[in-house]
């Protein structure tokens, strides 16, 4: 009998990434999903025989096995024990049609497909061919399932997105392009799950465990950080960045992920939080986890975790570093979508994931997940890390003046600075969406005091001597509480005259009230200083001294300004200046009043010069201001979009004269169809970058 011959495979790869949401992929590779059947097709060279038996071997990962689940053999019309089946569908003579199903919990990555034939009593193996496989968030029994599908298509399917930032009065939204589907991104993704340390220790045991979101979501978060291995992002929150690219000026993943996978796995520089979530995002996404990008204003970062960011400033209003711990204007980090087998189903749903390298988790820079209901519940004794992000969102905020005979005073301690407007992408729109009821009770509310107090009783803060004495009384309806036995004697605000423009001075009023009938003389120390977003200082702008009388419950207002000239050498990489004043009596009252200031970027408009459609060019005008009294040069525009330009765009402007408007002309020529995002970045050594997008409807071509 002569032995059975295989002639050809069809791997339906166009059908099958269609039914697998697989076809935005910019690969030729059959890309599937677990939990889902994908058809292919056999054609012999010889007939096939009723007595011909059929056994297919799928395989992943080094040193494939039944025991890991990293290898699945299984026969004709019949389920495997791995959950692994094939099943033959009605077809033309001299073929075979083959419906193959992967289970639901299948560790994901790249197969290997072969076919075992016996034939009488000859056995011949052939290989298939290969294909990726993904998780699914359309299959029920899959851990990553999402019911929706316009979540879906928003947390799995969209290539851009939006990523908040600034300050929790001034919510800036700045573009972000994921570009999942773009070339390499998928090999890329795969690629860092090989670098990780546990791959490096046993790589066999690694890739067992890549049926689970938790593991993959984890594994990931450690190794987008360089910090343990050769990861993708190299973090950097000060000094210059002439090694690398300022954090500043990416403005998504793409470009990140292909430059450390070209470089031979070599960390990228420099990123700071927002860079370490947005290629997070992209690569989850890549692998079919749902996930979005969270934006927590007001951030504590609790280095000791026990729940307090204590703030020490010296009596000029100059921050002192006693203390690891801070605040961060805002702060970046990841949710991602799935059920927790470990902890119950109690706590499935969102899971927040960080990658910013921040504290270690069990020993390697990470973060996550963390179930967000673990955090509102005040459940910090859950994996993973539930303890830090609580904190990120809980802590108390307590300011102390510190005196040059080390003595120190407590000013007054704020439970409602930390954790404010936490925010989204919405779902099919731009908008912004607050999230912060995921996060906690209402401020205030009988429900949130208990979870406080459970998680200090958790975390066994009181017995630990890392806290003073906790004073959390119920809120009262001014932003700040003083904690003291006596009734605060002064208050006082910093009010902005204008909205400040990089380029022009800004001009600011700080308002003082006696709150008693008394009179006072009140001495004030103002300060003004440029800082990161981690409000960490920079440079000093600016130091002013006054006395100020004020009678019974008299109000007075002092004006002051910052000159362009005092801070236009601090604001090269940042927009961001921190004015406080601190306010004393000779009677021993003390009062801190402090003020963000973020400088407004120029004008800058993008305009789309007619239809888009996919294999047709277009031509886009942007427009921009130079917003300074001074001559710029060296400045170069750049755009990028997924969908819209194979690469980065970059385009040289000439020199500008003093409030000179510049007109830049490009084209594009789309390739996919659908809602696109083109980004703008106007790049200048004058003045930090000045961002925009657009969103375009590309048709199919006709």
């Amino acid at each position: 009998m002569a032995v059975l011959k295989i002639a050809n495979v069809t791997w339906h790869s166009k059908l099958n990434k269609t039914a697998h949401h697989t076809a935005d992929y910019s690969s030729t590779e059959v890309i599937l999903r677990r939990g889902q059947a994908f058809s292919i097709t056999l054609s012999f060279q010889t007939t096939v025989q009723c007595g011909d038996n059929f056994t297919f071997i799928a395989s992943t990962g080094p040193s494939p096995a039944e025991s890991l689940q990293t290898k699945a053999t299984f026969n004709l019309s019949e389920e495997d024990a791995s959950g692994w089946s094939a099943t033959q569908e009605p077809s033309e003579p001299g073929c075979m049609n083959i419906t193959i199903c992967s289970p639901a919990n299948a560790v994901i990555g790249r197969y290997k497909l072969k076919l075992q034939i016996l034939s009488g009593n000859k056995v011949s193996s052939t290989s298939l061919g290969q294909f990726v496989l993904l998780f699914n968030p359309w299959c029920p029994n899959d851990d990553v399932y999402m019911a929706n599908e316009k979540e879906r298509q928003e947390y799995v399917l969209n290539d851009s997105g939006i990523i908040f930032q600034g300050l929790e009065k001034h919510i800036q939204e700045e573009a972000w392009n994921y570009g999942q589907f773009e070339e390499d991104i998928l090999d890329i993704s795969l690629a860092i799950l090989d670098r990780s340390l546990n791959h490096y220790e046993d790589p066999a045991a690694d890739v067992s465990k890549r049926n689970s979101p938790i593991y993959v979501s984890r594994v990931i978060s450690a190794t987008v950080n360089s910090n343990d291995e050769k990861g993708v992002v190299e973090g950097k929150w000060n000094g210059k960045y002439s090694s690398g690219t300022n954090p500043l000026q990416w403005s998504g993943s793409v470009t990140i992920l292909q430059k450390w996978y070209r470089r031979r796995y070599k960390p990228v520089r420099y990123g700071q939080c927002w860079v370490f979530a947005g290629v997070m995002c992209t690569v989850l996404r890549c692998l079919g986890i749902p996930t979005r990008v969270i934006t927590n204003f007001n951030s504590a970062h609790d280095s000791n975790v026990n729940l307090s960011i204590d703030k020490y400033i010296d009596t000029s209003g100059k921050t002192l570093h006693l203390t690891e711990d801070s605040v961060w204007n805002f702060h970046v980090w990841n949710e991602s979508w799935f059920i927790r087998r470990d902890l119950g189903s109690f706590y499935d749903g969102w899971q927040v994931l960080d990658a910013t390298p921040q504290e270690r988790s069990k020993g390697i820079y990470r973060c996550g997940p963390a179930s967000t209901r673990a955090i509102k519940e005040g459940d910090v004794n859950l994996d993973y890390d539930s303890s830090f992000v609580f904190a990120a969102v809980n802590a108390d905020y307590v300011t102390w003046i510190h005196y040059s005979n080390k003595r120190k005073k407590r000013i007054y301690s704020d439970t409602r600075k930390i954790g404010k407007f936490i925010s989204t992408k919405a779902v099919g729109t731009n908008s912004r969406v607050d999230v912060t009821a995921n996060y906690k009770y209402p401020e205030g509310s009988r429900k949130e005091r208990k979870v406080y107090k459970k998680a200090l009783k958790l975390l066994d803060v009181r017995s630990t001597g890392k806290r003073t004495k906790i004073t959390r009384p119920r809120r009262r309806p001014s932003a700040l509480r003083r904690q003291s036995a006596r009734k605060p004697s002064i208050s006082g605000k910093l009010i902005l005259d204008a909205s400040p423009v990089i380029g022009q001075d800004i001009l600011l009023t700080l308002a003082l009230r006696n709150l008693i009938s008394d009179f006072k003389i009140i001495k004030v120390k103002l300060r003004a200083s440029a800082v990161f977003y981690t409000r960490r200082p920079k440079a000093e702008i600016l130091q002013l001294s006054r006395s100020i009388k004020l009678g019974s419950e008299e109000v007075k207002e002092i004006s002051f300004k910052i000159p362009y000239s005092q801070y236009k050498n601090s604001l090269m990489d940042d927009r961001k200046i921190l004015v406080t004043a601190v306010c004393e009596t000779k009677q021993g009252a003390s009062l801190l009043v402090e003020k963000d200031i973020v400088l407004q970027d120029p004008f800058l408009t993008i305009k789309v010069l007619g239809p888009a459609v996919v294999h047709k060019s277009v031509g886009v005008e942007v427009t921009f201001t130079n917003p300074l009294s001074e001559v710029v040069t060296d400045c170069v525009l750049r755009a990028e979009g997924s969908g819209l330009l194979k690469e980065q765009l970059r385009i040289k402007v000439a020199r500008m004269a003093p409030m000179e408007s510049s007109t830049v002309q490009f084209e594009i020529i789309p390739y996919k169809s659908g809602t696109k995002q083109l980004q703008v970045d106007f790049v200048c050594t004058h003045f930090s970058d000045i961002k925009g997008f657009v969103m375009l409807d590309v048709a199919p071509s006709p």
